[in-house]
């Protein structure tokens, strides 16, 4: 009968924690440093490291809540996941520079995607654009 109510709670605890909300901002911060180790590897180990690492924390990312533009954000996730991907697959082909385009365009999509999530500026709120 112990062993029955253990087994219980703990898929009860496990079902908890697993919905719990993630924290979009400490989860990108991580991913940020992701990137950053994958950008500066210099080898093909730690770059794999880092490249991995990253497309984790991405898709962890999309499990989290957007109050705007939910769905261009989600797209813009799997635009990086598939960038980072490409990139790793460049890297363990042909060498750590044959990723450096598809790095830089996780930068740019991350730019991109960013101004979905931008408060409005000032002007914009005084003359309603």
């Amino acid at each position: 009968m112990k062993f029955l109510v253990l087994i219980f709670t703990f898929f009860i605890s496990t079902a908890a924690f697993s919905e719990q909300e993630i924290d979009l901002e400490v989860n990108m911060k991580n991913t940020g440093l992701a990137y950053k180790n994958a950008v500066q590897a210099v080898g093909i180990g730690g770059f794999n490291t880092a490249i991995d690492k990253f497309i984790a924390l991405v898709e962890n990312s999309k499990k989290a809540t957007f109050h705007k533009e939910a769905q261009m954000s989600l797209q813009g996730l799997d635009k990086v996941i598939a960038q980072a991907k490409l990139a790793k697959k460049l890297a363990n082909e042909r060498g750590l520079d044959a990723a450096k385009p598809a790095l830089k365009n996780i930068d740019d999509l991350r730019k991109k995607y960013h101004e979905l999530h931008e408060p409005p500026g000032f002007f914009d709120l005084l003359f309603g654009n």
